[in-house]
């Protein structure tokens, strides 16, 4: 009897088809990734309260909340607890509540949009010259050294105060003073892969710079990156805070967490919830940011 050869699990009979078994192995990570991340606590309370502050920033205008600006005379500094005032109201009758949420917004996209940026240009700028060492590593790093040099709050005052108040000078100031360290990430990272084995095959295979840069290095090194990106994703909110506070960011009456610590701290002695209760909730969300960093970082080394 002749014997019928079987085909193989994943041909389908199309060329260039998407073989089962990878796709498996992809989703089984994934599944793996999403269990170790969720048995950690801290990390998952994190991540909700984050999503939290960013969901009710995004629906702020379907809460039903007052305007932010909107001011009641007789309600000015009114304590927590008031009808209507749930978190009390600022010295000048603005509902306290209704500005964290709006302020949210802005002191959720000042942290957000520069470490982003920051972590692209990290990438661009660490990845090839990390691979390709030389004079051409030496040079980068050094110009990175340079800023090194700087305290990070102090570099930060430096290009805010160069550039001039407002949100997009705010954005461009914390972006400059991360991209040394989220290239010093990808620099370490790159170093300790080109020496792997899997990139000498590569070489040896005919695959050029960029190829091995874009389809050996990067995904290998992106997950440091990330993990160190949502860690520092707090501290920037705190820094572009505290540029509002200095008067160099968000200019007022615009909501933004660290204009409400400013203004509040005119008032502490008398009403100390105004500037109170903004703080409080940067401190909350940054902390938020470390522990879901933590989190990244063990879910993907499998800790």
């Amino acid at each position: 009897m002749k014997a019928v050869k079987r085909a193989p699990a994943f041909a389908t009979g199309t060329a260039g088809a998407v073989p089962a078994r990878p796709r498996l192995v992809r989703r089984d990570r994934l599944h793996g990734f999403l269990l170790r991340y969720g048995r950690d606590r801290a990390a998952v309370c994190g991540a909700a309260a984050i999503a939290t502050v960013l969901l009710a920033g995004l629906m702020a205008p379907l809460l039903g909340l007052p305007a932010p600006n909107a001011a009641v005379d007789t309600m000015r500094m009114a304590p927590p607890g008031t009808p209507g005032f749930v978190l009390g109201a600022d010295e000048e009758g603005r509902n306290i509540l209704s500005r964290l949420v709006w302020g949210g917004r802005i002191s959720l996209l000042v942290g957000t949009v520069p470490t982003a940026m920051a972590a692209l240009l990290g990438l661009l700028i660490g990845l090839p010259s990390a691979y390709t060492g030389g004079v051409f590593e030496i040079i980068v790093m050094r110009v990175m050294d340079i800023l090194f040099a700087f305290p990070m709050v102090l570099l930060a005052v430096a290009v805010a105060g160069i550039l001039g108040p407002g949100i997009v000078n705010q954005v461009i100031a914390i972006a400059i003073v991360l991209i040394p360290y989220t290239t010093r990430v990808v620099r370490n990272a790159v170093v300790i892969e080109r020496q792997r084995e899997y990139i000498e095959a590569a070489r040896a295979l005919g695959a050029g710079m960029w190829r091995i840069v874009a389809l050996h290095l990067l995904p290998n090194v992106i997950g440091p990156l990330i993990v160190y990106a949502t860690s520092m994703l707090g501290l920037m909110i705190v820094a572009g805070s505290g540029l509002s506070f200095l008067g160099l960011g968000v200019q007022p009456p615009t909501p933004d967490w660290g204009t409400m610590v400013a203004s509040g701290k005119n008032v502490v002695q008398i009403a100390p919830h105004v500037a109170a209760i903004p703080g409080v909730v940067i401190m909350a969300v940054a902390v938020a940011f470390g522990y879901v960093g933590d989190g990244l970082r063990d879910a993907f080394t499998g800790g």
